[in-house]
């Protein structure tokens, strides 16, 4: 797990003594032949005759080395089953099998060279030839598993796997995605995925990171490559740095992908720009999940007509036009009816997916704005000021009477 720290398998202690007792019996077989070598006659090394001063020494020898020897081929059998657990069980039974047929061929071609002289010089030639084209057939038998397997698989009651399937070279933020082992679980990704040296690299330096965020990103990257080697759709082969000219991770895939041929898959926009401008084929996995996202989202409006009742006091049912079933809580009275709605959730089942709805808010039709005249209504006569009185004639100054006397 990301957050869990990971323990190595340990040796069990009874193998390890197995290997040193093995250790110790050829050691003391080693001594008893010296000492019969070295005193034929039974003579006497100080308290102990010649063989058993050479048992006694021998088993000495083997104890003490012998548990040096038993913990490097434990070590050794433990880096064997990390490697095997990262390879599918098609690579690794075609590489047994060219293995053989090299150690076959090459044991009839050199088998006349141990007549020809003493077998102490002989030996490590034939030796030497079968170890040598022993491993060139385990390499050649790998690299050609489909055929391999196409030719002796029906023989044997296997299936082959088909050589069609093209390679895929992994991208750092795939396998931190992780998401890679459920579209290879589902079938729509089959086939060999490279994993260069680099990638590798980066994923094992965020996974040693004191950053917790960081050390999580790379065990489940780490995580997400050993679940994909387990898978059998697909095989794992980790390559070298074919590109160590080139300072970036990013640069080095868009260089190993147009040396080979192969697809770039990758989670980054910016580096699947940068490829795509390079000639380089390129899989987005972001694309891929933008093409299969839901037709609608929480909060988008619709219109469903609504064809059945539902489960639930009040709900209808209707479907979208992919198919996708839409149920409207509180409509149950409008069935028959072509409803506008607006999605309250999406929900993904196994059957496919599920819209939750609620009924929209009626638009209130709005009301003729203050100051402006409605359609059709008679206009106020417009009101005629009334006449002002007319104002009193001035009087005319005539002469003043006479006052009296």
């Amino acid at each position: 797990m990301p957050g869990s720290t990971r323990r190595e398998p340990v040796m069990p202690a009874v193998v390890v003594e197995l290997l040193r007792l093995c250790v110790v019996m050829f050691l003391a077989g080693l001594g008893y032949l010296l000492g019969t070598q070295i005193a034929p006659d039974g003579e006497m090394l100080g308290p102990l005759d010649g063989v058993t001063a050479g048992i006694v020494l021998g088993a000495a020898l083997g104890y003490v080395f012998g548990g040096v020897v038993a913990r490097l081929t434990g070590r050794t059998l433990q880096e064997a089953e990390q490697l095997f657990r990262q390879r599918s069980i098609e690579q690794i039974l075609a590489g047994m099998v060219g293995a053989v047929i090299g150690i076959l061929f090459t044991a009839g071609l050199l088998w006349p060279v141990l007549l020809l002289g003493p077998a102490l010089i002989t030996l490590p030639i034939f030796v030497f030839g079968c170890v040598a084209v022993g491993t060139l057939g385990h390499r050649v038998g790998s690299a050609r598993r489909d055929d391999l397997i196409a030719v002796l698989g029906p023989r044997a009651g296997l299936a082959g796997k088909g050589v069609d399937e093209p390679a895929r070279l992994l991208d750092t933020s795939v396998a931190i995605d992780a998401r890679i082992v459920d579209v290879v679980r589902a079938g729509f990704l089959r086939g060999p995925i490279v994993v260069p040296q680099p990638v590798l690299d980066e994923l094992r330096g965020l996974a040693d990171s004191a950053d917790d965020l960081r050390r999580a990103k790379g065990r489940r990257g780490l995580d997400a490559l050993e679940a994909l080697g387990r898978e059998k759709g697909v095989t794992v082969e980790v390559i070298g740095d074919e590109a160590m000219e080139l300072p970036e991770v990013d640069a080095k895939l868009v260089r190993i992908a147009l040396d080979r041929g192969i697809a770039l898959l990758t989670l980054d926009s910016g580096l699947a720009k940068a490829a795509g401008l390079a000639g380089c084929r390129v899989m987005n996995l972001h694309a891929l999940s933008l093409a299969l996202r839901p037709p609608v989202s929480a909060g988008d409006d619709v219109t469903v007509l609504l064809t059945r009742v539902g489960k639930e006091a009040g709900q209808a049912v209707g479907y979208l036009d992919d198919g996708t079933m839409v149920v409207v809580e509180g409509a149950r009275e409008l069935l028959g009816a072509s409803v506008p709605v607006v999605v309250s959730s999406v929900m993904t089942t196994a059957n496919g997916r599920l819209v939750f709805a609620k009924r929209a808010p009626a638009e209130t039709p709005a009301g003729p704005r203050a100051g402006t005249r409605a359609e059709g209504a008679v206009p106020p006569k417009p009101r005629v000021p009334a006449p002002a009185p007319a104002a009193a004639p001035a009087a005319t100054p005539g002469p003043s009477p006479a006052r009296p006397a």
